[in-house]
């Protein structure tokens, strides 16, 4: 399995955002867009072509899977597709997260970064 981390690392900054938008959550597309937003502070905005094409590419690598669950019937509209991450996903995720952290800290002792080296 780790081999099929590897494979995909370095993820595709949206592809990071969307993990982590799915992290502690199902969500339908809309809400993705909205919860990586909010999570950024408006610094990262998603067009929906870009968020469904990446769904569907991350549906393929194993990353998501649509849900099988729905919200109450007064809260859902039926068009709508959730999706949630997968134990693969969340692997993939740490091991970005990992990476991400050694850049930092790389960045750090070069001078490249505030913060401690």
């Amino acid at each position: 399995m780790q081999d099929d981390i590897d494979d995909l690392l370095p993820l595709p900054p949206v592809t990071f955002q969307i993990l982590v938008a799915l992290t502690d959550d199902e969500r339908h597309g809309y809400a993705i867009i909205q919860e990586i937003a909010a999570r950024t502070s408006g610094e990262v905005t998603l067009g929906a072509g870009t968020l469904y094409r990446s769904i569907q590419r991350m549906q393929e690598q194993g990353l998501i899977a649509e849900s099988r669950r729905r919200p109450a019937k007064e809260d859902d509209d039926e068009r709508r597709r959730y999706y949630r991450i997968t134990t693969f996903g969340s692997a993939v995720a740490r091991a970005e997260a990992r990476r991400l952290i050694l850049m930092v800290e790389l960045a750090r002792q070069s001078g490249l970064a505030p913060g401690r080296s």
